[in-house]
């Protein structure tokens, strides 16, 4: 079940850009988001 949940997730963010350079600026928003949390 694990795995579906991750697969779905990449699969909607690669959705979200049309080339691997967005997809790498995608990934990295969503890091600092995720780093943002934990720096407060």
């Amino acid at each position: 079940m694990r795995k579906l949940l991750i697969l779905g997730v990449v699969a909607v963010v690669l959705a979200g850009c049309n080339t691997v350079s967005g997809a790498g600026q995608d990934i990295s928003a969503g890091a600092n988001t995720v780093q943002g949390w934990f720096n407060r």
